[in-house]
């Protein structure tokens, strides 16, 4: 199993019914974890192979698409730049 913990400004979890989007970058998962702040939610999603990313949200967004361990959801990653590092 391999853990990706990504923070990233721009993803977006959403029930995807029968919603269409343009974003390419769509992977669907289940919400591993849910950390709950005073404003922001911290929702880890793990994606099939086992790896994860993690979202920051707001808590009301949280609260109103009704994540709750084991749902189902589609992370969108919306990024303008990709970084390669080497060692």
């Amino acid at each position: 199993m391999i853990k990706m913990p990504l923070r990233l400004k721009a993803l977006v979890l959403f029930e995807m019914s029968c919603l269409k989007i343009s974003a390419r970058n769509v992977l669907k998962g289940k919400v591993k974890g849910i950390v709950h702040g005073s404003v922001n939610s911290e929702i880890s999603v793990e994606l099939a192979g086992g790896t994860e990313i993690v979202s920051i949200i707001t808590k009301t967004s949280a609260e109103q698409l009704k994540l709750t361990k084991g749902k189902d959801v589609y992370a969108v990653i919306k990024a303008t730049s990709v970084m390669i590092a080497t060692d």
